[in-house]
């Protein structure tokens, strides 16, 4: 099961591997208190536990008091940026062939690549433009599933897939726009929906 990270979980994981070379041990969660400026060493506690229950940092115990990651950041937890995809009208999908570090939870075991949004059609499903989605490459999708469509053989498109008897439909996430309806032959699905990275800076 995926888990979302708050803003501040996100903000203080960041900070972890970011600076996890500064620190000569596993930091405390005093040691951490100073470094992020926090005066509630209780506050962080409960946000160190959401990452220990996100998998990203492994729990913490009497003989191991340090706040460690799971897993450092490396070329394994990197996957292909894609380039950008549209949530609004279909725009090509880009090979950019750049590499992204992603989180394992924002992951699956299978084969995934990144890819950016633009567009405003998703932001009731809160995908918002500029956000960096997790795809896990595959060619069917259960109804319901929010998927990378290749539309006509040329254009890709993020939305929620519909598949009837004669018909797919693709639905936007935006009041102020219509499903699409395509025949069957016309859409092809190159990827699931799986996780969502968001920069707040």
């Amino acid at each position: 099961m995926s888990y979302r990270l708050t803003r501040r979980q996100q903000e203080i994981y960041d900070y972890l591997v970011e600076n996890q070379e500064e620190f000569h041990h596993p930091p405390t969660l005093d040691e951490l208190c100073l470094a992020l400026g926090l005066s509630s060493k209780g506050s962080l506690h409960k946000q160190i536990q959401a990452l220990i229950n996100a998998g990203l940092v492994d729990p913490m115990n009497n003989q191991r008091r340090g706040i460690r990651l799971t897993q450092p950041p490396g070329a394994e937890g990197e996957l292909p940026m894609m380039g950008y995809i549209a949530a609004g009208q279909p725009i090509e999908a880009i090979d950019h062939n750049e590499r992204m570090e992603v989180p394992a939870f924002l992951r699956t075991g299978g084969d995934c690549y990144v890819l950016e949004v633009r567009g405003d059609s998703m932001i009731d499903e809160g995908i918002l433009d500029g956000d960096r989605i997790v795809v896990e490459h595959r060619e069917t999708a259960c109804n319901g599933e929010i998927v990378v469509a290749l539309v006509d053989g040329c254009e890709a498109t993020l939305k929620r897939i519909e598949q009837k008897r004669g018909a797919v439909i693709l639905h936007p996430a935006n009041p102020n726009m219509k499903p699409m309806k395509y025949r069957p032959g016309q859409v092809q699905i190159q990827g699931v929906l799986v996780g969502q990275m968001r920069s707040y800076h």
